[in-house]
């Protein structure tokens, strides 16, 4: 056993909190159950140890391993000691860490490039080197260039360990490492915990439900609960002499683990075994705690505590820049959009084509479009299509992209590894331009439709405009998936708003003059008012729309000369419209003597307010990231 330097304790801590699973309903309007989940738990672990938490479904596992790490938000009391100091959040942060039971990796990368995009204090080579060692370490250097998806249950919670190793913590906490996996692979990963914790001196606490025979060898303590109350924390091989001293010996050929297991659990199978075991468990638990403390904090090994003057040795050792995990997450978010693996092909053709492919489906239909009077007609549906293919696009392709990263960053958050704002600005640094690419494609494409490429500066505003509202209901359905964990009902909730807003505030299915007051004036508040303006003034500005159209290839329309549309109507059914002109006059103007291109139809106006739209929703999800949520409505994305 080698010298070891840490010694995590735990004394007389109680904790208190939900005791059943309930809906969010309830938990807004006060219907949250609580109670004492652990009750007076002391224990005792070393660097190069590993301890097994056992117990039945209930019995605190989970909430125990929650206590040690600081993630839980009921009250607790007691002392969590690491070197005979106080483990704060922080100290947990930077020397400690917490394999969950559920991890969701990004997909694209491959084992490799995992592990090297963990965030740590490591770069360049050392990082390299780290990587290839903890690879070795756990049984991956043959999987290294595999892709996350791709792995097996083993190989993935192997994956999920390695995390953490990267980043050297003394003490180690996994709930359920064996969970769901066959007896070979059981044994193989607590044997590799084992080697690992006596290679790096780390201190593994791992939670089991049905611990096997054949990992007894590799537990060097044992902890059993039982409803919050501790049967038994101590040597796994002093753990025969004691309860064989109270007068439980396992019987031979039987399993201790699971032996001593099943005395902590209660007999539910009837009335009469649920009260004798209550009652046996009881005495246990008071037994132990008049008996058992030299069996907590004896040493196994040759433990050689040194722990520096005054007893103690500095905890906090730093964290890697801002500046450093940002660059880490970009690379990581790059790295898993342009690889050439499945994922990733998947993800860039998203990103890249989605909005030109649409457009070009809208180009097939269009391109036959003829300049007579139904023009106008047609050229307004062009634009509601124009514009409502940039609106969805940016939602279907944040719905199906965003939630992957968004869970990925629930979970690290809680590492301490960074904040919403700096993961919400890598993101945007990778999706942004991306998009910018595929809006300016896609008004490539459609263009000409609507406009003369002749002018490159009307060409470069109608990407603007269409990119800007790309962004809006992208970051818009960011912002629903900040609380709304389910990635259909979150698409739901954005379209329904963005069709709402398209509706009324476009001016094409339903004109300006047609709206109440009260929704004339609610327009104002939506960026759709703002970009449809713009692109019909471009639109119906347009010089071939300057003079009268024909109806058709035999009718004429040359000797219109009026623009008041209604009139034309009225004098000559066939001919609408006199130019594109009249045609804005009679979706926009509410007064018959307001100047045309006065307020809505303002070039500048309309340019700017759009922008500023799509950078104010950027800016409000920064900090609707910043905003702490309660606990339960994040739980619901680690989970």
């Amino acid at each position: 056993m080698i010298a070891s330097d840490f010694v995590l304790e735990l004394c007389n801590v109680y904790y208190s909190g939900q005791v059943e699973q309930i809906s969010c309903m309830q938990r807004l309007f006060g219907g949250i159950k609580t109670g004492v989940i652990l009750k007076d738990v002391s224990m005792t672990v070393y660097s190069g140890e590993v301890m097994a938490v056992l117990g039945s479904k209930g019995s605190g596992k989970k909430a125990l391993l929650d206590v040690i790490s600081r993630r839980v938000q009921g009250p607790t009391r007691g002392q969590i000691l690491l070197n005979n100091q106080p483990l704060s959040l922080s100290v947990f942060h930077q020397r400690c860490g917490y394999v969950t039971h559920k991890c969701d990796l990004i997909p694209g990368l491959t084992v490799e490039q995992v592990l090297y995009y963990t965030p740590t204090k490591l770069a360049g080579y050392l990082k390299k080197s780290k990587v290839k060692q903890v690879m070795a370490d756990l049984a991956l250097s043959q999987v290294a260039g595999r892709c996350t998806e791709y792995l097996t249950k083993s190989e993935y919670r192997r994956l999920m360990i390695g995390i953490q190793l990267i980043k050297d913590p003394v003490v180690l906490l996994l709930d359920e490492p064996t969970w769901d996996l066959n007896p070979l692979n059981t044994y193989l990963v607590i044997s590799i915990l084992s080697n690992a914790a006596k290679k790096y001196g780390t201190a593994i606490i791992l939670t089991m439900e049905k611990p096997r025979s054949d990992v007894f060898p590799f537990l060097e303590r044992v902890l059993y609960l039982c409803l919050g109350d501790v049967v038994y924390t101590g040597g796994t091989r002093q753990m025969l002499e004691y309860f064989n001293a109270i007068g439980f010996p396992c019987p031979q050929l039987e399993n201790p683990l699971m032996y001593y297991l099943c005395l902590s659990t209660v007999d539910r199978r009837s009335r009469e075994r649920f009260i004798e075991s209550n009652h046996q468990i009881a005495t246990l638990v008071e037994k132990f705690k008049m008996e058992g403390g030299i069996y907590r904090k004896a040493s196994i090994g040759n433990h050689v505590m040194d722990l520096g003057p005054g007893g103690k040795i500095p905890l906090l050792l730093g964290k890697p820049s801002h500046l450093q995990v940002g660059w880490t997450l970009y690379s990581r978010l790059m790295t898993a959009t342009l690889s050439f693996k499945k994922s990733g092909i998947k993800q860039t053709c998203l990103r890249l084509f989605s909005l030109p492919l649409f457009y070009f489906m809208l180009w097939l239909i269009y391109k036959d479009m003829k300049n007579f009077q139904h023009t106008f007609i047609t050229r307004s549906g062009l634009l509601l299509n124009v514009l409502a293919g940039a609106y969805f696009i940016g939602i279907i392709n944040c719905i199906i992209l965003f939630p992957r990263y968004r869970t990925r960053y629930f979970q690290e958050s809680q590492e301490g590894l960074y904040g919403g704002t700096l993961f919400l600005t890598t993101y945007n640094m990778m999706s942004i331009p991306f998009s910018f690419f595929s809006t300016a494609i896609a008004s490539a494409i459609i263009f000409p439709l609507l406009g003369s490429f002749e002018d490159i500066m009307e060409y470069f505003y109608f990407t603007l405009i269409l990119w800007a509202c790309y962004i809006f209901s992208e970051q818009q359905t960011m912002a629903i998936l900040m609380i709304v964990k389910d990635y259909l009902s979150a698409a739901i909730f954005s379209i329904y708003i963005t069709c709402i807003c398209v509706t009324l505030s476009s001016g094409i299915l339903r004109s300006m003059k047609g709206l109440q007051d009260w929704l004339f004036y609610l327009t104002y508040a939506t960026q759709a008012r703002y970009a449809s303006a713009f692109l019909h003034r471009q639109t119906f500005l347009n010089p071939i729309l300057h003079e009268a159209l024909p109806y058709n290839e035999t009718k004429n329309c040359s000797n219109m000369n009026l623009l008041d549309a209604s009139a034309l109507s009225a004098t000559d059914p066939y001919c609408r419209y006199p130019n594109g002109q009249a045609f804005l006059t009679e979706r926009y103007s509410r007064d018959p003597t307001d100047v045309i291109f006065s307020g809505i139809l303002d070039f500048d106006l309309n340019l700017g307010v759009t922008l500023a739209f799509a950078l104010g929703m950027l800016i409000f999800n920064l900090f609707l990231y910043i905003i702490p949520l309660p606990a339960f409505v994040k739980a619901k994305f680690r989970e």
